[in-house]
Parts: structure tokens; sequence; C-alpha cells
């Protein structure tokens, strides 16, 4: 008993509409910060989805790829969160502004 495709593409778009409610809503960098990656997660799951139904493997090369420019996200993101904690004892995202100057 296989799983039809169309749920792995229903899944995928419930994740990407939590990662961008997580991002329209939510003001903790942190937070914001882990939307980005469910739905860059979301996608990757499309691609595996589309490179099984397919028999290719483009997409799961693809998959590849899109891990490891998250890998850099969260290493440059980081350290970008950790700047501004350190500067202003706090992740909020309004506080970001007053960085400038």
């Amino acid at each position: 008993m296989t799983v039809p495709i169309s749920a792995y593409l229903a899944l995928s778009a419930l994740l990407f509409v939590l990662g961008i409610t997580g991002v329209l809503l939510r003001r903790n960098a942190l937070v914001v910060f882990m939307s980005i990656e469910l739905m860059l997660n979301a996608v990757n799951l499309t691609f595996v989805a589309f490179a099984r139904q397919l028999l290719a493997i483009e997409g799961q090369l693809a998959v590849f790829f899109v891990v490891l420019v998250a890998a850099v996200e969260v290493v440059v993101g980081l350290a970008i969160i950790i700047a501004i904690f350190r500067a202003r004892d706090t992740v909020d995202i309004d506080d970001v502004d007053l960085l400038r100057g």
C-alpha cells in the first residue's frame, strides 16, 4: 500500500502555510527563523514527492542543495541573532531598527 502523491503535497502545503503564518505573526526572531526553516522543509518534501512519482533523481539533488543552503542560513542567521541579543538583550524583531547608527 503506497501513499498517494496528493497526501505528500497536502502535507507540504500545510507545513508551508504554517511557516508563512509563523513569519507573518510572530515577533521573536528565533520563531521567525524556525518558520523559514519549516517552509524550506515543505519545499523539500514537495521535491522528494515529485522525484518519487517521476522516478527521477533530480528532485533529490535539489533537496541536497536546499539543505546545504539551509545549513549556511542557520550559521549566518544565528550569528546575527546572537549579535542582536548581545546588543539589546532581546530578539524582538521590532527592536532591530534600534541598532542603526
